[in-house]
């Protein structure tokens, strides 16, 4: 019998599956709702903002580095285009059959995939690193032609660093290089860390690294849109990036040629300034290196020979290296024991030629003695027996805190990078760097070898200068300036450094008359020590010779410099100012190893002098006479505006037709100085009143006579394409050797 259909049933299930399926629509439909609510209202300025940052690619726009040119507008550090070859690893097929696929085509060397491999550690998988620098057309041609083989690799045109002068005052300029992890970690904790989006080079040395956010400028970007691969549609906005500022050096760069040619293959360091300002005109530590070299990183070959040359090229020795001061101290001295009335100007003794302390026997360089010594002589013939009595009266913490305010054992303040502090000696100083009660103590023999500039005296060449011009300027001393005018980085003008004012020391007029005409004899009096080198100068000077042992002659010793080796022979300074009524220029200068100063440093000197006052350039004969080598002719070229005249407050430009590369060129070049300068006067005669000091006039006013208004977009986009070195790893800076007590008193030599 069949069983009927339950219809009541059947749909009370249809029911419950209708319910069911109701409810599910529903639910779908509110999650549907509730999800749209999440993405559309709760979240929609999160996922706007990706959408956008999907869209939208921000790229960033390196600023072009701010130019460095000397005091007449001549290029000392400027860019030049050229194409690199770079590849981004996260976009390649695989990086090793990519490098091996590129050396088919192109030569790359093991230095330059070593290179290229140390880079690529310190990047990011997605960032573009070069693996060869300034390709040729034809290496360029080559690539692109075969381009679609190698995805991830391109060719990018880029600025590179340059230094169109080499070696020439390379410590002073500095140089740039890769940003390394130590100086990545303190951008990044700073708040330039958006500035150097982009940025791969940094400064490292010198006027780079003092003057690194001058130079660097500001970073701008782009906003492009991006399809979904990635690649560039259109270009949305953009904010340009504001070069890096012009610097002008108050150096004179045909100058610093001079001396640095005079001192040829000899060691030392010189420093030449306008006593009136602190600007530095010359700065040369001999010998140098090529800056180039460093730029993109410095090959092991280059390295090593720098590093092991036993002349130490690297060390910066006008900042780092110390000396002992020798008879140049003894002005000072003098000065300070006339003050303080430890001596009065006609106070006489007779010399023997030695200084007794209890058993110790201090010579003179003159064993029979100088015969009767006033102030004026002792300075004049640089009698040691004289300054050995000072020092024993004076005392070692008298002369201390007296020399102390003309700048001796403390930073200068100039405008440049790692300035050693020197060693200025004290009983206090003596017990802070010794640990043992022994050493501690302070002897009365060790005050006496104060006396002349030897014993714990140790300066740096740029404190010697920076002393020598208080002296010059009657006490006043200002902190030397390295860098003499900023480009404004908005007007676009140029604006003078300040003229700060270290130290006045204020000695009496009649005491400092005395130590000056001391001075001024040593060039001009016959037993003056310097009288050879100077008696035929149309221009007063006042100078000081000095020589400075580098080990201690027994008591039972004669010093023979025959018998010596050269590491073991005297070094020879030389410190001068001129005209001496009214001081334009001083020199101080040490030549190592070199023997007496008035031998060997002096000359330098006096043709350095020539050159500031007169205008004379000595002949490639000259300058070898003195140096022993042969002058190499440097192209010095000019960043200019219109009619080829530097935009250069106070440049000058070489005179028609003087070639610049050449002694003679340079010579005539020197002949179009400015018509303002001091000339010489015959000795006796009354010298020529110096132009007011002042600083250079602000950017509102007026440029001089001679010069066009400043266009600095014209020096900030000259291009002076100079040959490059290879690259290679980053170089550390000399630190002080571990010998030194204090870290900060440089690299005694």
């Amino acid at each position: 019998m069949a069983e009927l259909k339950n219809v009541e049933r059947e749909l009370q299930r249809f029911r419950r599956r209708l319910i069911v399926a109701a409810l599910v629509v529903v639910l779908s439909f509110a999650l549907l709702i509730g999800r749209w609510l999440w993405l559309q209202v709760l979240r929609h300025r999160q996922y706007s903002l990706q959408a956008q940052d999907n869209r939208i690619a921000i790229v960033p726009l390196v600023p072009t580095r701010g130019l460095i040119l000397d005091r007449n507008g001549i290029l000392l550090a400027n860019n030049f285009a050229a194409y690199t070859l770079e590849i981004t690893p996260s976009k390649t097929r695989g990086l090793e059959a990519t490098i091996a696929a590129l050396r088919s085509i192109l030569p790359i060397s093991a230095f330059e995939e070593r290179r290229f491999r140390n880079l690529l550690s310190m990047s990011r998988s997605f960032e573009a690193t070069p693996i060869r620098n300034k390709l040729t057309d034809a290496e360029v041609a080559r690539f692109v032609a075969q381009r679609f083989r190698f995805p991830g690799v391109d060719v990018r045109a880029r600025l590179f660093r340059s230094y169109p002068l080499g070696a020439l005052a390379s410590h002073a300029i500095g140089y740039i290089g890769r940003i390394g992890p130590n100086e990545q970690a303190r951008i990044a904790d700073s708040d330039e860390a958006s500035n150097y989006q982009g940025t791969d080079h940094i400064g490292k040395t010198g006027v780079e690294l003092q003057y690194e956010e001058q130079l660097h400028g500001i970073a701008g970007f782009e906003e492009v849109e991006v399809n979904a691969v990635g690649r560039p549609v259109r270009r949305l906005r953009s904010v340009p990036a504001v070069p890096g500022s012009t610097l002008v050096l108050s150096l004179d760069i045909r100058l610093q040629k001079l001396a640095e040619d005079l001192y040829g293959n000899r060691t030392g360091a010189c420093v030449v300034m306008d006593p009136r300002s602190g600007e530095v005109l010359a700065f040369v530590s001999m010998p140098t290196y090529d800056p180039n070299l460093f730029v993109e990183g410095i090959d092991p070959e280059n390295w090593n020979a720098l590093n092991t040359d036993p002349r130490k090229p690297l060390l910066n020795r006008v900042l780092r290296g110390t000396f002992p001061p020798g008879s140049t101290y003894k002005p000072y001295l003098a000065l300070g024991a006339l003050s303080l009335g430890i001596r009065t100007p006609n106070y006489t003794l007779n010399d023997p030629g030695y200084f007794m302390l209890g058993k110790h026997k201090f010579r003179d360089d003159v064993p029979g003695g100088h015969g009767r010594v006033d102030m004026h002589k002792a300075i004049a013939v640089s009698c040691d027996t004289y300054f050995y009595m000072v020092a024993n009266d004076w005392g070692v913490d008298g002369m201390h805190d007296y020399t102390r305010k003309f700048g001796f054992g403390q930073p200068t303040g100039i405008d440049l990078p790692d300035e050693a502090r020197g060693l200025l000696p004290s009983k206090a100083w003596k017990r802070r760097a010794y640990k043992n009660p022994e050493q501690q103590r302070w002897y009365p023999g060790e005050t006496i070898s104060l006396g002349i500039g030897q014993g714990y005296n140790s300066f740096t060449p740029i404190q010697m200068a920076n002393a020598l011009a208080a002296m010059a300027n009657r006490g006043t001393r200002y902190k030397p300036r390295m860098v003499r005018m900023v480009e404004n980085m908005r007007s676009r003008r140029f604006e003078p450094t300040a003229l700060r004012v270290a130290e006045r020391v204020d000695p009496p007029p009649a005491m400092w008359q005395v130590v000056h005409d001391g001075m001024v004899a040593v060039n001009t009096e016959p037993d003056g020590t310097a009288y050879a080198v100077f008696k035929d100068a149309p221009y007063t000077s006042a100078g000081k010779t000095g020589t400075a042992q580098v080990f201690t002659v027994g008591q039972n010793q004669k010093y023979n410099a025959s018998d010596l080796a050269r590491h073991l022979l005297d070094h020879a300074l030389y410190t001068v100012f001129a005209p001496a009524d009214n001081p334009t220029v001083c020199v101080a200068l040490i030549v190592e190893h070199a023997g007496w100063g008035a031998e060997a440093a002096a000359p330098i000197a006096r043709k350095l002098v020539d050159y500031h006052l007169l205008g004379t350039y000595p002949s490639e004969a000259e300058i070898e006479k003195i140096s022993g080598v042969k002058p190499q002719p440097v192209q010095f070229q000019y960043a200019s505006g219109k009619n080829g005249v530097p935009d250069v407050p106070g440049a000058k430009m070489p005179a028609p037709g003087a070639a610049a590369s050449s002694a003679v060129g340079a010579r005539r070049a020197a002949q179009a100085r400015d018509a303002g300068r001091a000339r010489a006067q015959a000795p006796g005669a009354k010298p020529a009143s110096a132009p007011a000091i002042r600083p250079w006039p602000a950017p509102a006013s007026a440029p001089a006579a001679g010069t066009q208004p400043i266009a600095a977009e014209t020096l900030r986009h000259g291009r002076y394409a100079r040959p490059g070195c290879e690259p290679g790893p980053l170089f550390t800076r000399f630190g002080a050797r571990a010998d030194n007590p204090d870290p900060d008193e440089g690299v005694r030599l």
